[in-house]
């Protein structure tokens, strides 16, 4: 459903305390990295530290993730199947879901309403809705990284931006996927762990009306599409320079980077559409409130447990990791807890930079 294109743009991503007993092991800290410059990062790497956070004895350890990461890429997740292996649970990302409450067969019938739903309304195209010199910039980068296709020109223009920037990350030998996330959930239950999923469901009891609202109305996405063109004229090399930090785990050199985002204008554009909103209310507001009652709780009745969040959540001065601080939690940084025991056995072998695609 095209609705739940634009409800993923919305999972906030809060930090989660979880508990960890004590003389639990603790993940051994990086080391630091040489400078990468403009080459991706391939073979086996580390990827970051974990954050501990913890009240009580009980203790939450924290993996940072990160969007696109190296192509080439294989994680080691040592430390975090060392932590998943003491943990009674391991919570994965905050999310948004969407169901729509029909069956089988009237699902059916509403597909035909599903196609062309990115499009925009009374058949306008991009050139006629973004400014001219906007439109200039867009021809440039779709030239490069998406080419003749022609269908893309009457898509919306958040959609039409969250094309390109797909295409973009792909060519810059850089992947947009879950497959951290995926790990993890793989590493719970190898190992028996609860795995819980913290996030919002958005139930639409009429998929019908909504999916004609969300057609014909306007989304005033202009803000996500000048951004994404930004972003993408800009932020290419530091894209790359903060996938490879996360890679080999230089947290210092994810702190130094500058950080230009697209996705909150499109957050903003997605949250105002007024047929997700009319159903959803204040999505950001209910992600966030939920994960940090989900991330106590687990604080609260665990001793040891994992938790994944973008990693700007952990970096950033008005992130879940600063609310939980306020809150009275003990939150520190890779680096700055003494380790408790050594690190698992095993070598991580070379990570070795590679030239991009």
């Amino acid at each position: 459903m095209v609705l739940a294109t634009a409800l993923s743009a919305l999972a906030v991503s809060p930090m989660s305390p979880a508990a960890a007993r004590s003389g639990v092991e603790a993940p051994a800290a990086p080391e630091p990295v040489r400078d990468l410059d403009t080459i991706v990062v391939s073979g086996v790497v580390p990827g970051p530290g974990l954050w501990k956070v913890g009240r009580d004895g009980h203790v939450l350890w924290v993996l940072g993730t990160l969007s696109p990461l190296p192509k080439k890429m294989e994680w080691e997740a040592r430390d975090v199947e060392q932590v998943i292996a003491q943990a009674q649970e391991v919570m994965l990302a905050p999310s948004v879901s969407i169901k729509a409450d029909v069956g089988f067969f009237r699902g059916l019938a509403l597909a035909p309403r599903l196609v062309g739903a990115r499009k925009n309304p009374d058949g306008k195209r991009l050139r006629e809705l973004v400014p001219a010199a906007n439109y200039a910039r867009w021809q440039v980068l779709k030239e490069r990284y998406i080419g003749r296709d022609r269908g893309v020109e009457s898509w919306r223009p958040m959609f039409a931006a969250l094309k390109l920037y797909e295409e973009a990350v792909e060519d810059t030998g850089l992947r947009i996927d879950d497959s951290v996330s995926d790990r993890v959930e793989a590493l719970a239950g190898e190992h028996g762990v609860t795995l819980s999923k913290p996030g919002v469901e958005v139930v639409i009891e009429d998929p019908k009306q909504a999916i004609t609202e969300f057609k014909q109305g306007r989304i005033d996405d202009l803000a996500c599409f000048d951004r994404t063109l930004d972003r993408l004229e800009t932020d290419l090399a530091f894209m790359r320079d903060r996938a490879n930090a996360w890679a080999v785990g230089d947290v210092e050199g994810l702190r130094a980077l500058p950080y230009t985002d697209q996705f909150e204008a499109c957050r903003d554009a997605a949250r105002n559409i007024q047929a997700l909103r009319s159903r959803a209310g204040d999505l950001p507001s209910q992600v966030h409130a939920q994960w940090l009652g989900e991330a106590e709780r687990a604080l609260s009745n665990n001793a040891v447990t994992l938790a994944l969040l973008p990693m700007r959540e952990l970096l950033s001065s008005d992130g879940l990791a600063a609310e939980l601080r306020a809150r009275g939690y003990s939150v520190q940084a890779p680096g700055e807890y003494e380790e408790e025991a050594p690190a698992m056995a095993g070598d991580y072998g070379e990570a070795s930079p590679a030239a991009a695609d």
